[in-house]
Formats: C-alpha cells, structure tokens, sequence
C-alpha cells in the first residue's frame, strides 16, 4: 500500500511543507473535510514526520466537476499564491549547504 511508503518518506524528510493534491491525499492530512472547505488555505497538520503546513490542491484530472463551481477557481489561485509565498519564505530561512573541505 502506498501509505506506508508515504509515512517512510515523511518519517525521513519531516518536510515544512506538504502540498496534498487530491481528496485523498488532503484526508490523509486534513480528515475528510470538503475541498471547498480546505482549498485556498494553510493549514498546520501533524503526522508521523512531525508537523508541517499543508496547502491543498484539488486533483487535475478534470475528472471532477469541483473545479468549475462557482468561487473554486479562486480557492485554486488562493492556493497557488500562498504555495508561492510558503516557497519564498522558505528559501528566505533555508540554510545554505555545508561545502566539504575535501
């Protein structure tokens, strides 16, 4: 099953930030909550890595009507900019890499 590859991964990363796509992914994170409820915003999730922001993103197949409901398209612009802001905020505070004497 995949979700033990994914709990090894986050076990060994412990990522800052998660980006879920999909509505299992984002309940694996966030529990069974509806996308318009959860897209659009961060949120602080705890899980055997330890704690990282999640900003969901709905899945782009296409399969799912959710994305051309009224008001969804700016819960998914919502997300890309706060994805964006995250990003920057990160490499702002990242620590550049030990170089190596040898």
């Amino acid at each position: 099953m995949c979700r033990s590859w994914l709990e090894d991964e986050l076990t060994l990363i412990r990522p800052r930030l998660v980006i879920p796509v999909g509505k299992l992914a984002i309940e694996y994170f966030l529990g069974d909550r509806p996308l318009s409820d959860t897209v659009g915003k961060s949120h602080q999730a705890t899980h055997v890595g330890g704690s990282s922001l999640v900003i969901p993103l709905p899945h782009p197949s296409g399969a799912s009507s959710w994305i051309h409901m009224p008001g969804h398209p700016d819960l998914v612009t919502r997300a890309l900019r706060l994805i964006e802001d995250e990003m920057r905020r990160l490499q702002a505070t990242a620590k550049p890499p030990k170089r190596s004497a040898a």
